[in-house]
């Protein structure tokens, strides 16, 4: 059954599962679902929230069961299992950390596949491409499915999501240590993403995707490309599925939903959700052409969109953006402005500060997005300040509260 636009919602949101003491990351996602379940399973159904297991043995994925009608509901709802599988993890001494990236792991060291259901997909990706590094072993986001109708409301949101997806950063971004130091963007996990099937680019192609607009465009211009690049390494066809599709969003077409996969996980579900609320409305501000048309919208250069992108990635919301033609998109006449100024804008023109979002989203328009916070909490000692901040962040997470705050 599909949805028409912005009629329901799926929401993915990734943890790590590391020691309560030491904080390295522990590979006991399946002990934790077998817990549950009974007997180790990929995937539980836990009333409007569902468990499910990842590529990695430490990582943990909570996501609405079905489409959600109410982002409203959904802080709460993710926070009670959040709480849930805390309980269940601390039989085995650990918790669930939050946000992007494990700011030491050594994904050489210590990553550990899933072994269990669905593990040949894993073994064949690990087989290509050498998962144990951070680009596969060391990534949390939060992913958004928004779902559409025929080619037309396709057109529409695709066009939409490109537009959007250079901006997210400046309120998303969660990621600026890796291996113990400050690496140098405030979303390092989008850096590692972009990099990790570089044998084979066009799976990631520039993360932005390209402006295909039907669905017999998007079969032909980028799923048989994919498929074609891949064959040689992928024999037995194992991969050649559309979740091969690696961009910042992906076409499902078989779900009737495109996947927003840039936003970095937050510290806990509220500030998760708010940055939900704020990409929804936004989207559904540019399909109903609010400031510019489709026309236009569906023009904007993918070199252009990715390059701001990754801007966006290492500076956050002081990113100066000096496209016209982007920033006409949304309304401002300026030749000029940050990436915060232009959230700002648009939390205002929305009304977003209007509604029960106005305080999660205060936070990451006026102090900056969680990256910005922890460089700041943690200082100029990075090794020695990891730890606290990092148990912190493990705090707001159990209690559903902003870091900072």
């Amino acid at each position: 059954m599909s949805f028409p636009l912005f009629s329901a919602f799926g929401v993915e949101i990734e943890y790590m599962i590391v020691d309560a003491k030491s904080l390295n990351v522990s590979p006991t996602t399946d002990r934790l679902l077998g817990a549950v379940a009974g007997e180790i399973v990929s995937e539980i159904e836990l009333g409007d929230i569902a468990w499910s297991n990842e590529l990695a043995l430490h990582v943990l994925e909570l996501k609405t069961n079905g489409p959600a009608t109410d982002l409203t509901r959904l802080p709460q709802l993710f926070s009670e299992q959040v709480q849930r599988a805390n309980t269940e993890l601390a039989a085995w001494d650990a918790r669930l950390m939050p946000t992007a990236m494990h700011p030491w792991m050594d994904p050489h060291r210590e990553l550990q596949l899933w072994p269990h259901e669905y593990n040949a997909v894993y073994e064949a990706y690990n087989r290509i491409f050498n998962c144990q590094g951070h680009g596969w072993a060391n990534l949390q986001s939060v992913h958004l499915n928004l779902p559409f109708q025929g080619d037309l409301e396709f057109a529409r949101l695709h066009a939409a999501i490109r537009l959007l997806l250079p901006l997210l950063p400046a309120l998303a971004a969660s990621s600026p240590f890796a291996d113990g130091r400050n690496a140098g963007m405030l979303d390092y996990r989008l850096q590692v993403y972009r990099g990790n099937s570089r044998i084979i680019p066009s799976l990631t192609g520039e993360v932005i995707p390209e402006p295909v607009y039907s669905h017999a465009e998007y079969e032909s211009q980028i799923f048989q490309r994919l498929y074609r690049d891949i064959a040689p390494h992928d024999p037995d066809g194992i991969l050649q599925q559309p979740f091969l599709n690696s961009r910042g969003a992906i076409a499902r077409f078989d779900r009737g939903a495109i996947e927003i996969r840039v936003v970095d996980a937050q510290e806990c579900p509220t500030a998760d959700l708010a940055i939900v609320a704020f990409e929804v409305a936004t989207l559904q501000a540019l399909v109903n052409e609010q400031w510019t048309g489709w026309d236009e919208q569906s023009q904007i250069d993918t070199a252009q969109l990715s390059s701001m992108l990754f801007d966006v990635a290492r500076d956050g919301e002081q990113t100066v953006i000096a496209n016209a033609d982007y920033l006409r998109q949304w309304g401002i006449a300026e030749k000029r402005c940050s990436a915060q100024e232009l959230c700002q804008h648009l939390v205002r023109e929305l009304r977003l500060d209007e509604t029960v979002w106005a305080g999660p989203l205060k936070v990451l328009t006026t102090q900056g997005p969680l990256a910005r916070r922890l460089l700041k909490a943690v200082g100029d000692d990075v090794p020695n300040g990891l730890f606290p901040v990092y148990a912190e962040l493990c705090d707001c997470l159990a209690a559903n509260r902003q870091f900072g705050v």
